[in-house]
């Protein structure tokens, strides 16, 4: 019985992760994985001992830590510094200026050259939250068409974001359970990522090239803006800038080197990043309090649900009968032509995380070629669909508070072809090195 009702709450939870919420109910995937660890801890299927131990605590310290230090660039003013770049102007009232205009080639081509480089060294979401909202304002300054900006932005983070292992919640998530060296995942990586990001560029410049500059207004909901405005509830929420401050940025520069160096080091990487984050806490300027209220503490509490359910999984036996029955019929994704779908269809279905997070609790010994592979694969595969990752709702969602819909067929259009030529190039790319087969042996 006890096996049973596990097996039924996980297979609810992530049915409701599928759907991205519970219908009817403003209930999202961090909601859903708590209410199923609420639900096991009444039913007494799970003790509060049994969520503490099977919560990995060096991975969420991890999470933790690179998004204090990916905070100070934002505060510090440096990713609005680099959506002043994007632009090539000063701020204005609204947000980014209009001096010295670049052509539409020469934007999408920034948006996703910075997309690429910061996502491969900050939190992705931080990131997102900071900068989408300037690239929507400095496109409508100038009347060009925002969203062939957002997509190039979305599928640039999550190309940029594979080539490390602090680049997004997945990569910490795979790197910290299976202790995979940061250098070598980037030398495997690296190239994948580039290639990616090239692509990102010429398809949705061949798909908007001759739209991109063209104004696309979208007229806001009934119950937005100011009653009795009208002129009001046309107007986009104001963008908060932030001056750029080189002493804090030089700060946040710092603290990455320290942190790459300590890579090479046998001191945990939890506890040098925990380090580092503590030193950029203890700032004369910049409040503790601000840097703690930009960590992304929903994704840290459904990270934390989500190893407290595939553990009870795991303890109630299921997870052993479950490996046995994809060896014997060797369906376990140990090669390239079976890894690269999952990744494709579970990272579109039911999200990157919680697939990867199953399947490492199914397989604890995967060995280190197929968590490489996953890890790149699946951050690949998020550029597929807008659900694809929580990068890609993250900037719809910003998209429409600004009054700008980027509707599931825009981004699918793109999303689809970046995803499919990416990947087919990273499986390739793995094959030639070595790291998994091509074909299950």
């Amino acid at each position: 019985m006890h096996a049973a009702i596990v097996l039924v709450v996980l297979i609810l939870t992530y049915a409701g992760m599928a759907a991205g919420r519970i219908a009817w109910l403003q209930v999202d995937r961090t909601g859903i994985a708590l209410l199923a660890v609420i639900t096991l801890l009444a039913s007494g299927q799970m003790t509060l001992d049994d969520f503490g131990s099977d919560v990995d605590m060096p991975t969420i310290a991890f999470m933790f830590a690179m998004m204090i230090i990916s905070a100070q660039f934002a505060e510090a003013g440096f990713i609005d510094f680099c959506a002043r770049t994007i632009f090539s102007g000063d701020f204005s009232s609204r947000g980014v200026g209009t001096a010295r205009p670049r052509g539409a080639a020469a934007l999408l081509a920034l948006t996703v050259a910075l997309g690429g480089a910061l996502s491969a060294v900050l939190a992705t979401d931080i990131l997102i939250v900071a900068i989408a909202p300037l690239l929507i304002v400095g496109a409508q300054d100038r009347g060009y068409d925002p969203r062939p900006l957002l997509i190039a932005l979305a599928a640039a983070t999550n190309a940029g974001s594979a080539a490390t292992l602090i680049g997004n919640p997945l990569n910490i998530l795979i790197g910290s359970v299976g202790r995979l060296d940061f250098w070598r995942f980037l030398a495997i990586c690296a190239v994948p990522a580039l290639f990616s990001l090239a692509v990102v560029f010429t398809v949705v410049w061949l798909q908007w090239r001759a739209r991109i500059t063209q104004s696309v207004f979208v007229p806001p909901p009934r119950d937005h803006g100011s009653r009795g405005d009208p002129k009001a509830a046309l107007d986009p929420p104001a963008v908060p800038a932030h001056a750029l401050d080189r002493n804090q940025t030089l700060k946040g520069i710092a603290a990455l080197f320290i942190l790459f160096i300590l890579f090479a080091t046998p001191l945990p990487r939890e506890i040098g990043a925990l380090i580092i984050a503590a030193l950029l806490l203890a700032n004369r300027k910049i409040t503790s309090r601000t840097m703690i209220a930009a960590v992304d503490w929903p994704l840290l509490l459904l990270v934390s649900c989500l190893f407290a359910l595939t553990g009870a999984l795991n303890h109630s036996g299921i997870a052993a009968h479950i490996l046995n029955f994809l060896t014997d019929h060797r369906l376990l994704p140990g090669s390239l032509v079976l890894l690269a779908p999952f990744s494709l269809l579970a990272s579109n279905a039911i999200g990157g995380v919680p697939a990867s997070m199953l399947l490492l609790q199914l397989w604890p010994s995967a060995p280190p070629g197929v968590l490489y592979g996953l890890a790149l694969l699946s951050s690949l595969a998020g550029n597929l669909l807008l659900t694809g990752s929580l990068t890609n709702l993250l900037i719809a969602e910003r998209a429409e508070r600004m009054r700008v819909r980027l509707g599931f067929a825009d981004y699918a259009r793109a999303g689809v072809p970046i995803a499919l030529i990416s990947i087919g190039f990273a499986v390739c790319w793995l094959a030639l090195l070595g790291v998994l087969p091509l074909l299950p042996g």
